[in-house]
């Protein structure tokens, strides 16, 4: 028993890390993509290909696999607007993000765009939710870590810094009604809605405000499609299936590498460089991510066993926040 446990930990492990790596990647493909297209046709067309991957999961037998964890009855034009809701709150965060990338690098966007992790909680608390000492802790070494990070010692920030720090507000947003749909409805079809959203509000700009050219986008077709298939689509449909028998703790910890890999990457295939004081404030970041996740397990172990708090992590991190995240456990069943 204990060994099969142990097989299935690993192989679901495995497929989170899988995950957190391709959306790592991603960002250098949104940054490599806007070399040839503006950030609006980029997240227009990447959302539109997510939606393509994930259509085969709704119509298909997944279907029947990821039904609503609730009996609640909620009106059908409540979840649309819900799920319209969440697609825009998608699209501001996403489209703050590509065009932050036009100005900073992929490894500071990955780490700043973490930080929805730690507000989320805070903008809970608007909502009367209450909140751990964890989040504040974290709050504060994440914040500590963005001043090493992004401000300078003339005590400047860079525009894509500023505008990436306001995607994470929006993504965060984005979790919190997130959490309030995913119990009531399908998880492939809720995410298709919201990409389905956030692609059309991108186009839309795009026509208005961008060039749009078959030249272009043909030169953009691989970040498209990795952006749009590999992070969209797949490591979506991967981390449903990862956290079906995922320890969450092991989840909290994995899924939080993406801004790791976002800095590798940006380092290996865009030959992007950090100080020895950036990378401090990385290190703070992520620390700072990790103790807002997991102070309740912490917690858990000191507390006698009818008082532990139920092992839940409400936000895990994601490619770009706009993956459906909230409440490990939430498509698994």
């Amino acid at each position: 028993m204990w060994r099969l446990m142990n097989t299935e930990t690993f192989k679901s492990d495995t497929i989170l890390l899988t995950t957190a790596i391709i959306w790592g990647f991603a960002f250098v493909a949104q940054r490599v993509g806007m070399d040839y297209i503006g950030p609006f046709l980029f997240n227009g067309i990447r959302f539109a290909l997510g939606c393509g991957v994930l259509l085969p999961l709704i119509v298909g037998k997944n279907e029947r696999n990821h039904k609503p964890r609730t009996g609640e009855k909620v009106g059908r034009v409540t979840l649309l607007i819900g799920s319209a809701t969440a697609g825009l709150m998608l699209f501001a965060g996403a489209s703050l993000q590509q065009v932050g990338l036009v100005y900073t690098t992929a490894g500071k966007a990955g780490f700043i765009t973490g930080l929805y992790v730690i507000i989320v909680p805070l903008l809970a608390l608007f909502w009367g939710q209450r909140t751990t000492a964890g989040t504040w802790v974290g709050a504060v070494l994440a914040s500590a870590g963005l001043y090493f990070l992004s401000i300078s010692q003339q005590f400047t920030i860079a525009f894509g810094d500023v505008l990436v720090l306001f995607c994470a507000v929006f993504f965060a947003a984005h979790v919190l009604i997130i959490g309030w749909l995913s119990p009531k409805m399908n998880s492939f079809r809720l995410a298709f809605i919201q990409y389905g959203a956030c692609s059309l509000l991108s186009l839309i700009v795009a026509v208005l405000y961008e060039p749009v050219t078959r030249d272009g986008i043909l030169r953009a077709a691989v970040p498209l499609l990795y952006g749009g298939v590999m992070s969209v689509g797949i490591a979506y449909t991967l981390q449903v299936i990862g956290q079906r028998r995922a320890h969450p703790a092991h989840a909290a910890i994995i899924l939080s590498l993406e801004s790791v890999f976002a800095a590798l990457g940006g380092w290996a295939l865009l030959g992007e460089t950090m100080s020895p004081r950036q990378m401090s404030g990385c290190g703070l970041m992520l620390f700072g991510m990790l103790v807002s996740q997991l102070w309740i397990f912490i917690v858990a172990r000191k507390l006698p066993a009818e008082r532990h708090p139920s092992p839940r992590v409400s936000v895990l991190p994601g490619d770009a926040g706009f993956h459906c995240r909230s409440n490990i456990d939430d498509e698994t069943g």
